[in-house]
Formats: C-alpha cells, sequence, structure tokens
C-alpha cells in the first residue's frame, strides 16, 4: 500500500491521537477523506476547513465522489467554487451546505456565463429562493427564465426596480417589465395618498 493511499484510507476510521494528526498531514486527498469521517467533532472540522486553500487547489482534479462530500461539508469557499463549477449531481447537494454564505452564491451569480445547472436550483431552493439580495442577482442575470425574474418584480423595492430599469443592465424584453412594475408602484402610492386625504367639513354642516 503506498505511502498516500494509507494514510487516506486511515483517515476515514481514524479516532483519537491518530485523528488529531491526520489534521495536519500534508496531502489534500487525506484531507477530503477525513470529510467522510463520522468520528470528526466541531472543533476538528473547523481544523481542517483552516486548510481550504489546499482544497480549493484540488477540486478541478476531484472525482465526483469527493465532490460530493465537499459539497456536504466543505468551507464557504469550497463550497462557492463547486456552484460555480455547475455539476449537475452537486448544486443542489452544496446549496444545502451549511457554511455556504450569501457572498458565495452572489459571486457565483456575477458570472455572466454558469453552467446549465445553476439558476434552476438557486430558483428551486428553499432557502436562495426568497433571499432579497440573490432575487435581485437573479434579475440581472441573463440566464436566469422570465417566468420566475417577473414573480420576483413585486418583492423588489422601488429604488431596485428603478435601478435595474436603466439602460444597459437587462434586456431590453425584461425591462420594459420593470418599467411597468415602476408606474404601477407609483399609482398605487399615489391612490393611497388621495385615499388618506379627509376633506374638511363646510361650516355648519356638523348635526346637533
Amino acid at each position: 500500500m503506498g505511502s498516500i493511499e494509507h494514510p487516506r484510507e486511515r483517515a476515514r476510521i481514524a479516532t483519537g491521537e491518530e485523528l488529531a494528526a491526520l489534521l495536519h498531514h500534508p496531502s489534500a486527498d487525506v484531507l477530503l477523506a477525513l470529510l467522510d469521517n463520522p468520528a470528526l467533532d466541531e472543533t476538528q472540522l473547523c481544523m481542517l476547513l483552516e486548510r481550504e486553500d489546499q482544497l480549493l487547489g484540488r477540486l478541478p482534479q476531484l472525482p465526483l465522489g469527493q465532490k460530493i462530500t465537499l459539497a456536504r461539508r466543505g468551507p464557504a469557499r469550497v463550497a462557492g467554487a463547486l456552484l460555480a463549477e455547475g455539476h449537475a449531481h452537486v448544486v443542489s447537494i452544496v446549496l444545502d451546505n451549511p457554511y455556504l454564505t450569501e457572498a458565495q452564491v452572489l459571486k457565483a451569480l456575477s458570472r455572466e456565463k454558469l453552467p446549465a445547472a445553476v439558476i434552476p436550483a438557486i430558483v428551486r431552493h428553499r432557502k436562495w429562493s426568497i433571499t432579497y439580495n440573490v432575487r435581485l442577482a437573479l434579475v440581472r442575470h441573463p440566464a436566469s427564465p422570465l417566468g420566475t425574474v417577473l414573480g420576483f418584480l413585486p418583492e423588489l423595492t422601488v429604488s431596485d426596480l428603478r435601478e435595474l430599469a436603466s439602460p444597459g443592465i437587462v434586456p431590453e424584453s425584461l425591462r420594459k417589465y420593470l418599467q411597468a412594475e415602476v408606474q404601477r408602484r407609483t399609482r398605487s402610492r399615489e391612490k393611497a395618498a388621495e385615499g388618506s386625504a379627509t376633506p374638511e367639513e363646510p361650516p355648519g354642516s356638523k348635526q346637533e
């Protein structure tokens, strides 16, 4: 058994002092194998995640099984990189990762070209689909389905709608809907203001 293979296999089952020692192993393969170890406690997990630069450097070459492991428990930057990579079997898993941050989701959505699985998965996700800034980013993204985007418009602030409706930010086909939503909100606000204005009663009109 090779010098790397042996500690990688041990990393999945080690406990106690052996597990603690493997946290400092120089091989990224061993670090990835530790993520599968059920004996890894939260303190040890935090120590492992501090070495995320090593994990990031290996992402493109990793087999699917290890990517799925990282998608479940990897740190924020690793999770964000996996999201942007957009593997169909990984995206839905990484969106449930408790370490994935809004900033990493927004970073992925800032890319004009994304793999086909990414945006539908975010749109369907119970957490990220209702996060305001993520919705805003989805409205901006050229690959977002028009029907989904139109459903978000009533939830956006007027100031954000006006900014998005500026020339060159979104396609013209969407821009007209943004402008119409701004006009609808303006009319609604004007009607509400008119309804709240109570006219003064003329002198002597009060019944005794």
